[in-house]
């Protein structure tokens, strides 16, 4: 919401012209809200589905709106060398899923003409500009007559990038250090479906009160950008502890993330609404991931986890706290390392998506409770983490999130992540569970 009051006063201009504000969904939407509200313009979404290369998709060939609107790359067609075959299996999975989405989002109602209209494009960031670009393409294809895309952040090269697809570009914050849209934002709490459905509905109703469900709850104790020495380096973490916390977890992050990773800081915010502590940090220094190899050295990646530990048992907020690491991706495999590590005591630990067979040789020593958490859908992944349970001595519990891929990408899965992972943590580092459990 602040995003776009901030949005809003660099498109002040607009006021008054024939504009429709667009917010592509879902973290886009309250955005938009705010700036169709200082436009007094109406409000609407902005449904598009980009059509991926099967073997790479986010390189996108095409887009696809609704209405019938479709877009294709014919150069990148040629490129991939993709058959109809290949790109008739492709529209057919995204046009299902945007009739899906589209009825959703719509509840009934007509999606509000773009013909000769100024269309303003709202998201909540920038990163890989795959869905911003399809959606300035289906715009332009619905008949506007122009269109500008509006973010509070994005990379530098975000005009460049987009000089061939939107007439205006608009964006707040380019930070010269860009990892994702998350480190724009102190709170970048996932938004529901539900809530997208909400805010539309009260644009149509003209209805303008502000929406905060979270202005009511206690604010933490800390909640700030923390340094912390690990062995030789320094890394960069944010600390959260709320009102009288019961634990505090540790987020390992996945290859090419970073503490700022939207799916760890909304699961983050959960279990902080729970009151558990969490401490999401950069495993590596920014001239460490330069070189890949780091990324994937579970065993330096488990020292810096043992190091940030260590640090949190000196720290006075924290020093009582039963710990708990929660992994994902090649995080999940340093966690367990982590875990087996005699220097540390960890009361439990929750995977995600994660790859527990690069623990490898320590699975053995892992007796903290775990739960791994995979998605139905993320076949090979799956399969290494049922491996890995059978390995593990102490308790290890599997839970199959249906129709989830790797990146828990689909409405709804990662909200049941969150959900997941909150329960465990709270099962396993309660005062009633560590007494349960000496």
């Amino acid at each position: 919401m602040d995003a776009g009051r901030q949005l809003a006063t660099s498109l002040e201009s607009l006021r008054g012209q024939d504009v429709v504000v667009l917010g592509l969904p879902r973290g886009g939407v309250p955005v938009a809200f705010e700036v169709a509200r200082a436009l007094r313009a109406p409000l609407d979404v902005l449904v598009v589905r980009k059509l991926g290369v099967p073997f790479q998709p986010e390189l996108a060939f095409g887009a696809i709106g609704e209405g019938g609107v479709r877009v294709i790359n014919d150069a990148v067609v040629r490129e991939a060398d993709l058959s109809t075959d290949d790109i008739a299996a492709v529209e057919a999975k995204q046009r299902a899923e945007l009739a899906r989405r589209s009825e959703m989002f719509r509840s009934g109602h007509e999606r509000i003409a773009l013909a000769g209209r100024t269309a303003v494009i709202v998201d909540d960031g920038v990163a890989t500009g795959a869905t911003a670009r399809a959606a300035c393409q289906v715009a332009r294809a619905q008949g506007a007559d122009r269109v500008v895309l509006a973010v509070p952040i994005g990379g530098r090269d975000v005009f460049a990038r987009f000089a061939g697809y939107a007439d205006e570009v608009v964006c707040l914050h380019t930070p010269e250090l860009f990892f994702a849209v998350g480190q724009g934002y102190r709170n970048f709490a996932q938004i529901s479906d539900g809530e997208v459905v909400r805010l539309l509905d009260r644009a149509r109703d003209g209805s303008r009160a502000p929406v905060d469900d979270a202005a009511a709850a206690d604010p933490p104790i800390r909640d700030e950008e923390v340094t912390v020495s690990a062995g030789s380096v320094s890394v960069a973490g944010h600390l959260t502890i709320p009102e009288r916390p019961v634990g505090v977890v540790l987020f390992a992050h996945g290859s090419g993330s970073s503490r700022h990773s939207p799916r760890n800081r909304y699961v983050a915010e959960v279990l902080n609404g729970a009151g558990l502590a969490t401490l999401l940090f950069d495993l590596l220094t920014p001239a460490e991931e330069r070189n890949r190899a780091n990324v994937f050295d579970i065993e330096l990646l488990a020292r810096r986890l043992v190091d940030v530990t260590i640090w949190l048992g000196r720290e006075r907020d924290t020093a009582a706290l039963p710990v708990g690491y929660f992994g994902a991706s090649t995080g999940a495999g340093a966690a367990l390392v982590a875990a087996a590590d005699p220097r540390v005591n960890v009361a439990a630990v929750v995977s995600r998506g994660g790859r527990p067979d690069l623990a490898g040789p320590f699975l053995p020593r892992v007796h903290a409770p775990t739960l791994l958490i995979v998605g139905g859908n993320d076949e090979m992944v799956l399969e290494l983490n049922r491996q890995a349970q059978a390995a593990i001595p102490g308790k290890c519990e599997l839970t199959v999130v249906p129709g989830a891929t790797h990146l828990f990408d689909e409405p709804g899965t990662l909200e049941r992540v969150a959900v997941l992972a909150r329960d465990w943590f709270i099962d396993h580092l309660s005062p009633a569970a560590l007494t349960a459990n000496p």
